[in-house]
């Protein structure tokens, strides 16, 4: 029989990758959780984790256990808080340009209803995939064949620059037109730094990189300072001129979930609340 009663256990073991920190949180001894995590692979037939150095690392039949696993806790505590006449709350996992940019007005509406993750493309994803985030907002520039996907914005590729800048009152600019110029980058091992790193390298031109930034908001910031010019996405919002770079692709915002995750209401309602605050249709 499948030892159902050891889920929950599993999946905080799951959450935690650590048998001392799930037994304590789970007020349990570290033998018996490894006795339920033992149960439930016998059950699989199949090893839930593999060590990888000093590190615990799910199977692939581990991580479908967590998903089940949390989707039964969340399907119950849906349950009791409709029971209990409650409303609970979704999981959003989104970046730091979606929460300043995009979600503010939403976020200010329903914080109560809402807990939020600050998270990277990557990790949007994967919040998404095991469950942990009911919705997801990034940039995407593939579609995820295992997760659905819905497009709510599209926004140009800007240059940042004061407004007595010789570019400023262009209507549009070539990614060429950026040669020679003192240049505020974001960070090395941030996506739009590797596509401007590699438009920069096939446009055959050089520019200085004044400094690096992380985030738009201290990008923006060092621009307002005189310390040089900045691409950014034109949903950031900023007194400085923002000029449309033609030859650089417009960048699409979707809202990720998994499928069927629609069909709870909460879910629904915060996916048509936000695209009612971005005009999306």
């Amino acid at each position: 029989m499948f030892p159902g009663e050891s889920l929950p256990a599993f999946l905080v073991f799951a959450e935690r990758l650590n048998f001392t920190a799930a037994a304590r949180e789970l007020h349990i001894s570290q033998p018996a959780l490894h006795v339920k995590v033992r149960k439930l692979a016998e059950a699989v037939g199949r090893p839930l984790y593999v060590r990888h150095g000093k590190r615990l690392v799910l199977t692939a039949e581990g991580e479908a256990l967590a998903r089940f696993a949390r989707e039964r806790a969340d399907q119950l505590d849906q349950f009791l808080s409709e029971l209990a006449g409650e409303r609970r709350r979704v999981t959003l996992a989104a970046g730091q340009g979606a929460y300043l940019y995009l979600l503010g007005d939403v976020i200010a509406r329903e914080s109560e209803r809402l807990r939020l993750f600050t998270a990277s493309r990557a990790q949007t994803l994967a919040l998404v995939r095991d469950g942990r985030a009911q919705l997801g907002i990034s940039v995407l520039d593939e579609l995820p064949d295992d997760l659905e996907t819905v497009k709510l914005a599209t926004y140009d590729q800007v240059l940042v620059v004061p407004h007595n800048h010789p570019l400023a009152q262009r209507e549009q600019i070539r990614l060429s037109d950026l040669a020679g110029m003192r240049m505020v980058l974001p960070l090395p091992s941030q996506p739009l730094r590797v596509t401007l790193e590699r438009l920069r390298s096939v446009a055959d031109i050089e520019w200085e990189v004044a400094v690096e930034a992380g985030g738009w908001p201290l990008m923006v910031h060092f621009v307002e300072l005189g310390v040089g010019a900045a691409v950014v996405n034109g949903c950031v919002r900023t007194e400085l001129a923002k000029v449309p770079i033609a030859d650089l692709p417009p960048v699409p915002y979707y809202a990720i979930h998994r499928p069927g995750a629609p069909a709870d209401r909460r879910v629904a309602q915060l996916l048509a609340q936000i695209r009612q605050s971005l005009g999306s249709t």
